[in-house]
């Protein structure tokens, strides 16, 4: 049974850094090293300098790995007031207006503390996590004592209560907002404490949708923290919490650039990328392929058979054996781009799919390969951080 909380955050003081899109930026994970150097230019204060730090390679004579810079800005930046805590423990009601497909679409939900679980039962996973993120995030929290990005959850609801109470919760205006590079309105509430909200969620089990590494994360770090000091504010990790059923997230794929190998070549051939997307169906298992073949650019589209979502059936029956280094992104212009520049043998671009869908395979005991999903939009990083010492 999920427990959640209110909790103290750490918000930028928007008198001192001025708009909060020079402040924040997207989940680590998804920036790419232009857009990391964008954001470090963006601001002095960006959050990128605590969630995605500067390498000390990257600045000669500091000497500080980025751990350590990260720590250092956090301290800084707390010290002469651009973060400032709340009054106390509170809910963050969080929103997301946008277009997809056409139509104007809205995302709303709640971030908040929640009490850490092993993996099954109430929290469950639907991708598997790699080694090489896990030890980075851990790093980091060991130097500086706090979430600065919220985990992104998913469940199945209805639960009217919940849905009714942000509504009121979002009448007035944010207590801040953005406009994002895609156009994505993010907008943030600071809401009172109400015992009444951590009693809606009853039974139901989340399901993490961004983040995997991150709460794996939360899992060591509590358990290390834990064997030395007890119980305390590590037992606890900020999360966003939506109700799929009334919200409906957008679940976009990742697509998979292989670096080397050999193409396949079996499927139809189409005339472009645009043919190519449009023809990609999660139900039919259509999946595209962007290669050169006979020093031509060709892009094609095949079927692969079994059951949804065709990224499980994709490693099953095409990558399974396939001795290639794959890269994914979520960009289908981008991977084929990759490919057009000869750095790599061939981009599989895979259909979006649904959090139903990718619920119904977590049901069976199953999990999705790595960077399989790609909910869309995601939470800004730095709207609300929680540290820890504040509990």
């Amino acid at each position: 049974m999920p427990r959640i909380f209110p909790f103290v955050g750490l918000r930028f003081d928007r008198e001192r850094v001025g708009s909060f899109e020079v402040v924040t930026a997207p989940p680590y994970d998804v920036i790419s090293q232009e857009e990391h150097a964008r954001y470090l230019s963006a601001s002095p204060y960006n959050v990128i300098r605590l969630d995605l730090a500067e390498d000390a390679n990257e600045r000669p004579g500091r000497g500080l790995d980025p751990y350590v810079e990260a720590a250092r800005s956090l301290s800084v930046w707390r010290d002469d007031g651009v973060l400032v805590t709340t009054d106390g423990p509170a809910y963050y009601p969080y929103e997301m207006r946008f277009r997809f497909h056409g139509r104007a679409r809205r995302i709303r939900g709640l971030i908040c503390a929640l009490e850490l679980e092993d993996w099954g039962g109430g929290i469950v996973p639907h991708e598997r996590t790699m080694r090489g993120p896990v030890e980075d995030r851990l790093r980091l929290m060991r130097a500086i004592g706090a979430n600065p990005s919220c985990i992104y959850a998913v469940f199945a609801g209805p639960i009217p209560e919940l849905a009714r109470w942000l509504e009121e919760a979002t009448s007035g205006g944010p207590a801040a907002s953005l406009v994002d590079d895609d156009g994505v309105e993010h907008g943030m509430w600071v809401a009172p404490a109400d015992a009444h909200v951590a009693t809606w969620l009853g039974s139901t089990s989340l399901m993490i949708a961004d983040g995997h590494h991150r709460y794996a994360t939360a899992l060591r770090y509590r358990d290390e923290i834990r064997a030395r000091h007890g119980p305390g504010a590590w037992d606890r990790v900020m999360m966003f919490l939506v109700d799929a059923a009334i919200e409906d997230p957008p679940v976009l794929p990742f697509h998979r650039i292989a670096l080397d190998g050999s193409p396949p070549t079996t499927g139809t051939r189409v005339r472009d990328l645009e043919e190519v997307l449009d023809s990609v169906d999660d139900r039919k298992l259509a999946f595209g392929t962007v290669a050169y073949e006979g020093g031509a650019l060709v892009h094609r589209v095949a079927e692969l058979v079994g059951e949804p979502p065709a990224v499980s059936r994709l490693h099953e029956q095409v990558l399974a054996g396939r001795s290639q280094t794959l890269r994914f992104t979520p960009d289908a212009v981008a991977a084929e781009d990759v490919v057009r520049r000869r750095e790599a043998t061939v981009a599989y671009l895979l259909p979006p799919t649904n959090a139903e869908t990718i619920r119904s395979v977590v049901e069976l005991g199953h999990t999705l390969p790595q960077k399989s999903t790609f909910f869309w939009p995601k939470p800004r990083t730095g709207m609300v951080m929680r540290p820890l010492e504040a509990e």
